[in-house]
């Protein structure tokens, strides 16, 4: 790993002026000492209860493994019982953020009866019992439409499907939407100007267009029954002391071109994206369980970002995010491509100008996607730049090293974010950096996913995502509970159960204390550790609590469970520019599975 040590007032710096860092880009100055307003990390619900009985059984509510990662995301299931099992095992580990998947706002044609046909041209049965007065959804608006001007019309029509069921704030215009209930659902009908302007006078005498928005909501039991999704998610929240973020609806993608958004649909997109909004502002006012929300459009993060029209769903979302849930961020995931052998592939540079460009677009969370699961970053130190890459990443790199397949590791791309963030942040724009590491493999003899063929990872390489994130993030999440987690014997949550304690090392640093020279370690679970050393032509193990110090209380935007610990090191005994190995080991036996790689020049 590029190594550099942090001046951190006039006393240390004279203490380590003859040292020479090999590469000063590695470290971003010391933090500003403040806490950004959207952030959801300060403070998190505690679990109601030590325990929670209802009819899916008896759950607890405490955290018996915690490990660094401590969010992830959940897929939407139609089975309470399993989101109440999912979170009692994700707050198992630790985790106190649960990011849901969403759904996208799709646009449609219909059929001469104003059914709602699907992307092939097939009746969609999802939409085929919205249906007023023998009519279908679009027929029954567009009558409506008419009655109150003749010139009136539904110019487009859009749908959108989720398992909530949203309040009467979803409604602007009482005259023309409203529930339309069937046997098995619920729908909500929604009428709005083209435009987005979503006018509030509700003045349908003027003959003008209107986008017809159908949502597919959540299903009605036996008795009638209907229950909202993210009301139960919430409230479980908090039992389980967990923040949700759920999602906010996807933009419709352009047909050239998947990974855009269409500039045609966005202003439908706002108008929707507000409703919702508005519902959850009045329905969800001081709930500390909603987290903020997620927008699940996933985009590269590459030089040319800032002209992608997806970005200004962003600015638009994120807009009205602050109109109806003030302080609650926009959380976003994009992702990394690093290799060399794709015309599309970006340097660590390229990287830390999207994330200013995403940022700049009011996001309070930027929680980029390692891209290790996809292959399409490695997880590597600059003296192993000439080393074959790992055989699980040869699907996607074939026969390489990592300095021929990438541009460059992890740690490079989310220390240069870092930098970026640092500056943003002093100059006045809130925004977090949290890791998102991918806790799967590019392929596996047993595909962990319904679709593909993602395979299981092991908690190893996770452990090792960890260390390559390093201290530049303010959180750890992973992408994702359901089925990556889970699947496979061991699974890896069985073996992040088994193996939690172990430590992980993630920076060192030298840094004397007094007139003593030393080495500073952060990362998770050194409580009772060791320091090793090792180099070329020597090692020393350094026991923290004889020699050394624990600081069990990490500086404020260091992830949570982040410990710092010191020990005297001579590093005059290390010959100019060696690279040296750095782990943490217990009395137990454990030891970090991935060392740090440091060097300095004297």
């Amino acid at each position: 790993m590029r190594w550099l040590f942090v001046l951190v007032g006039a006393a240390i710096l004279a203490a380590v002026a003859a040292v020479v860092v090999v590469l000063p880009s590695d470290r971003p100055s010391r933090p500003v000492s403040r806490q950004t307003v959207p952030t959801p990390s300060a403070t998190f619900p505690t679990p109601q209860v030590s325990a929670v009985t209802d009819s899916c059984g008896t759950f607890d509510t405490g955290e018996k493994a915690p490990y660094a990662v401590t969010g992830y995301w959940v897929t939407p299931t139609s089975n309470p019982c399993t989101w109440r099992k999912q979170l009692q095992e994700i707050h198992n580990v630790g985790g106190d953020t649960v990011i849901r998947i969403g759904y996208g706002l799709q646009y449609r044609a219909v059929d001469d009866e104003g059914r709602v046909l699907d992307k092939d041209g097939e009746l969609d049965t999802l939409y085929r019992d919205c249906e007023e007065d023998g009519l279908s959804c679009h027929d029954a608006a567009e009558r409506d439409l008419k009655k109150a001007g003749a010139g009136n019309r539904v110019a487009r029509t859009y749908v959108y499907r989720t398992d909530e069921a949203f309040g009467d704030d979803l409604f602007r215009c009482a005259t023309m939407e409203h529930r339309v209930m069937s046997a098995k659902r619920v729908y909500y009908r929604l009428l709005a100007p083209m435009d987005g302007s979503d006018d509030a006078t509700c003045d349908f005498t003027k003959p003008r267009p209107y986008d017809l928005i159908i949502v597919a909501g959540a299903t009605r039991k036996g008795d009638g029954e209907v229950k909202d999704s993210l009301t139960t998610l919430l409230d479980l929240g908090d039992q389980f002391g967990i923040r949700i973020f759920p999602a906010l609806p996807l933009a419709p993608r352009q047909r050239d071109n998947q990974t855009r958004a269409n500039p045609e649909h966005i202003d439908t997109l706002t108008t929707l994206t507000r409703r919702i909004l508005q519902d959850y502002g009045v329905r969800f006012a001081g709930r500390d369980s909603l987290g903020g929300v997620y927008q699940p459009f996933e985009v590269q993060m590459a030089a040319t970002l800032a002209s992608n029209p997806t970005l200004q769903v962003y600015a638009g979302q994120h807009d009205i995010v602050q109109q109806e849930l003030p302080g609650k961020p926009i959380l976003i995931s994009p992702y990394l491509d690093a290799r060399k052998r794709v015309p599309f592939g970006q340097t660590p540079k390229q990287v830390a100008a999207a994330f200013k460009a995403l940022a700049l677009t009011g996001v309070g969370i930027i929680a980029p996607q390692d891209s290790r699961g996809t292959g399409k970053v490695g997880l590597f130190w600059p003296d192993e730049r000439d080393q074959e890459v790992d055989e699980r990443l040869r699907p996607v790199v074939g026969e390489s090293t990592y300095g021929t397949a990438y541009h460059g590791s992890t740690r490079d791309y989310y220390r240069e974010m870092a930098l970026v963030r640092e500056e943003l942040v002093k100059g006045g724009r809130d925004v977090d950096l949290w890791a998102n590491v991918e806790a799967f493999e590019p392929s596996g003899e047993e595909p962990c996913a319904a679709q593909g063929s993602r395979g299981k990872t092991d908690k190893k390489r996770l452990d090792q995502a960890v260390t390559m994130a390093g201290r530049y993030v303010q959180k750890i999440v992973s992408y994702m509970w359901s089925d990556f987690m889970t699947c496979g014997s061991p699974s890896l949550e069985s073996e992040v159960m088994k193996d939690w304690a172990r430590p992980i090392a993630v920076d060192a640093i030298r840094r004397g204390r007094d007139v003593q020279d030393g080495i500073e370690v952060r990362g998770y679970n050194l409580k009772g550790g060791t320091v090793t050393v090792e180099w070329e032509s020597g090692a020393r193990d350094l026991d923290v609590a004889a020699v050394g110090w624990l600081d069990d209380d990490p500086l404020e935007e260091l992830p949570e469970g982040m410990q710092t610990a010191w020990v005297p090191f001579d590093w005059a005994q290390v010959p100019s520019g060696a690279w040296v190995r750095v782990g943490v080991k217990l009395p137990s036996g454990q030891e970090t599975s991935e060392r740090l790689h440091v060097r300095i020049t004297s």
